[in-house]
């Protein structure tokens, strides 16, 4: 079976891979335009909002997959159960809410510092809710994809991308910040809602809200094991990717170091979504092979989903190595300097997790969450103690990148042990025992 059988898959891999190129993009930009519409201080804080703000959709706890599984199984069954579109309708309502209330409790918490004005502290609430409404974007995912609305619903995603990366290079054109803020807000509501209006069209949703929260506790009552066992691996991983935005504005101050981090971890993510995007077209492939204990299949199904990933990962690599120091240079202009030192870190850190990725995706997609929410436990205790070293010794932004870096390389090489350890080998292991029975 070839990676891409039908007209269909193709079509979906290639938008699918445009639409993480696109947000690749975004981030560029805006690191581009605001090192050039906002002071050096006003960046950094504008960057703390943000990572805050989307940082939140790692509290989806894993619940997202838990609803694509559901929504999957009513799709192919072709049953009505008004049950599924009801929880579909609370996660979507909680996540809202929710991130209304960060968005609240971020004017409150920014107005109230003497330093920021009413008018700039609800400018940050804005941009963070423009920000954490991915969470809410990351729900209506799942379940578009579960109920055969993947095209439509990345077809939105690219309408976004193209819209939001516009609005920003216009504040290069003279366009007010507080007009950008509102002009973005504002097609997030039109996107959303063409996305629920759909699922509601194909019987995932439904537009009755009065149950919300009684749905919701419901759900996550018949849920609760596979909750709290993803949840553990999210909630690891949000430390381990966030918890410097908060250790380096405390160490060094706001400025140029957390400008640096910041820029680096750009890119870090940003290869994430298209590896993410890479690893997507092969899923399918991978449950399917795992389920019949498939080994061969499994094996090139996951094989390719790594040559998916290392192709971006090396094309980066080699930009990075051999027009590095221009690209920041023109990235950044004087808002900061990328060390050289960096270049080397940012590239074994696409690398690293371009593995973990690849290895992540067969282990969330046959289910081994204990073992991934132990690994991830142990990932986040070692960068704690990596981090304590770094102050303890008064390491600079690089010498925290670097240990940042080994540890993650060798989380990485973990995860990538623990997939050939798990549904690697238990389809193998079937796969032998099956060919040794007699006929």
């Amino acid at each position: 079976m070839t990676a891409f059988r039908s007209g269909l898959s193709l079509r979906y891999f290639l938008l699918r891979m445009t639409t993480a190129g696109g947000a690749v993009l975004f981030g560029f930009v805006q690191t581009f335009v605001f090192a050039r519409v906002l002071s050096p201080d006003r960046f950094a804080m504008f960057i703390l909002v943000g990572t805050i703000g989307i940082s939140l959709w790692l509290f989806d706890f894993g619940i997202a997959k838990i609803l694509f599984v559901k929504t999957r199984e009513w799709w192919l069954t072709d049953r009505t159960d008004r049950d599924v579109a009801r929880q579909n309708t609370s996660v979507v309502g909680v996540y809202f809410l929710l991130v209304v209330a960060g968005s609240l409790i971020c004017f409150a918490v920014t107005a109230s510092q003497k330093h920021i004005a009413t008018v700039e502290a609800a400018q940050f609430s804005a941009f963070f809710l423009f920000s954490a409404l991915n969470l809410v974007w990351l729900a209506l995912r799942n379940v578009s994809v579960a109920a055969d609305e993947f095209l439509y619903f990345e077809t939105l995603e690219a309408m976004r991308r193209v819209g939001h990366i516009a609005m920003l290079v216009s504040l290069l054109a003279g366009l007010p910040l507080t007009a950008f803020l509102a002009a973005a807000v504002a097609l997030w509501a039109i996107l959303l809602t063409l996305a629920i209006m759909r699922l509601q069209r194909r019987g995932a949703m439904t537009l009755r809200i009065q149950s919300i929260a009684a749905d919701f506790t419901r759900f996550v009552a018949r849920n609760g094991r596979q909750i709290r066992q993803s949840g553990t691996f999210a909630a690891c991983e949000l430390y381990i990717y966030n918890f410097p935005y908060v250790l380096w504005p405390l160490w060094l101050g706001l400025g140029a170091p957390t400008i640096i981090l910041d820029t680096s971890f750009k890119i870090v993510r940003g290869s994430g979504l298209i590896y993410g995007a890479a690893c997507d077209s092969m899923v399918m492939q991978q449950t399917r092979a795992y389920a019949a204990r498939d080994a061969a299949l499994l094996t090139r199904a996951t094989l390719t989903a790594g040559a998916l990933c290392a192709l971006p990962a090396l094309v980066l690599a080699a930009l990075l190595l051999f027009a590095g120091d221009r690209f920041f240079a023109f990235l950044l202009g004087p808002a900061a300097t990328m060390p050289a030192a960096a270049t080397p870190i940012i590239i074994v850190l696409l690398i690293a997790n371009a593995l973990q990725t690849v290895s992540n995706y067969v282990l969330l997609h046959t289910g081994y969450f204990k073992e991934l929410s132990r690994l991830a436990l142990l990932s986040a205790v070692a960068m704690t103690i990596a981090t304590l070293f770094c102050a303890l010794r008064g390491a600079d932004i690089v010498g925290y990148l670097t240990f940042y870096a080994a540890v993650y390389l060798v989380g990485a090489v973990l995860y990538a042990v623990l997939a050939a350890r798990g549904p690697l080998r238990t389809a193998r292991q079937a796969s032998a025992a099956q060919a040794t029975v007699p006929l």
